[in-house]
């Protein structure tokens, strides 16, 4: 502290730190006294332990900052692998499901009511998968089955013509043999081609609207000779005209009347029925008397190569069993469905399709 003339007035006898120092804050002040003089000084401030707090408290807040995020980073972790440890075992299910094990389905030890959705679809995409897989199974074994009796017959006749000299008669016979043999094995192939084709979501090519029960007379009056075979008449009821792809909507019906026919009491009345359900769908179905039906049998009737009874089938004219399946693949065809009922010595069997 100096007086108003400059000389010293009061100094500290030895400073504690560097007054010079940066981290030093010094204030100059002016005090008024008496005689109009005035004291002037320079009051300095030592801020260093101030800094040094600062840094302590900058590092333990960096130190702080960094430890709070590693923590909450492996809390999140931690957290988001506890919740994907359900996924994680789904996914492990998943991996393990081979054509071997068509049948194991995905659960959880503890139901996840998110997932559960998930899971139940899955399951029924495995069922649906599992039951086409047996059938594609089936259908294969059902076709080795189908073909390997004509080609059995075809070897064994042409063994037997090959084993002597044989007159040109017999070599005739034999022929002609063998060729019902092939026409049997190219119906079985063409069937199989077109029930390909069906699966594929092949559509029926409709035409101009036609009447219904012409078409069933039409179909009738071919199947002429094994109806006066068995003396069987044909009645018809109802009509319809409807835009349809005329070959397959034939075809289809020469299905039901030969399977009708094949099946129905000699000497009685097949049944033709067209009736619209509705403005955009009409039914048909074919209905003779015979043996009925098992009630368990009525879902699988249209299955390929799927017969209910084996003693029903006769052995002077085997059929190969595509009959049925022929006439649900036409209905789908036309955005319809096959249908089959059977009661009462009284078996109706039939479709639908949609007008459009």
């Amino acid at each position: 502290m100096n007086r108003a003339d400059g000389s010293e007035l009061y100094r500290d006898a030895a400073p504690t730190f560097e007054v010079n120092n940066p981290a030093s804050r010094p204030m100059d002040f002016t005090v008024p006294v008496s005689g109009g003089t005035a004291l002037v000084g320079k009051l300095v401030l030592d801020c260093s332990q101030d800094a040094k707090t600062a840094r302590r408290m900058a590092l333990l807040l960096i130190g702080s900052v960094i430890a709070g995020a590693a923590l909450v980073g492996w809390g999140t972790f931690w957290r988001v692998r506890c919740s994907l440890r359900p996924l994680l075992d789904l996914a492990g299910q998943t991996k393990a499901i081979d054509a071997r094990r068509l049948g194991q389905r995905l659960t959880l030890a503890e139901p996840v009511e998110e997932l559960q959705p998930l899971i139940d679809q899955f399951n029924g995409l495995m069922n649906r998968v599992e039951r086409t897989y047996v059938q594609l199974e089936g259908f294969n074994a059902d076709v080795a089955h189908e073909l390997r009796t004509p080609l059995a017959n075809l070897i064994g006749q042409t063994e037997v013509a090959l084993s002597r000299e044989r007159g040109v008669a017999e070599l005739e016979d034999t022929l002609h043999s063998n060729l019902e043999e092939l026409h049997r094995m190219a119906a079985i192939v063409n069937d199989m081609l077109f029930l390909a084709q069906a699966d594929r979501g092949v559509k029926a090519r409709r035409g101009v609207p036609v009447s219904m029960a012409q078409l069933v007379q039409q179909v009738a009056e071919f199947h002429e000779a094994p109806l006066e075979e068995k003396q069987l008449s044909v009645a018809i009821e109802g009509d319809a005209e409807v835009s349809l792809d005329e070959p397959l909507f034939k075809r289809a019906l020469s299905n039901l009347l030969g399977n009708a026919i094949r099946y129905a009491e000699k000497g009685s009345r097949l049944g033709v029925h067209i009736v619209r359900e509705s403005s955009e769908s009409v039914r048909l179905w074919v209905e003779n008397v015979g043996p009925a039906i098992e009630p368990e049998h009525l879902p699988r009737l249209f299955d390929r190569f799927f017969r209910a009874d084996t003693s029903r089938c006769e052995l002077e004219k085997p059929h190969h069993g595509l009959g049925l399946s022929i006439v649900a693949a036409i209905a789908r065809m036309h955005d319809g469905f096959p249908a089959a009922e059977s009661s009462g010595g009284s078996t109706r069997v039939g479709f639908s399709v949609q007008t459009r």
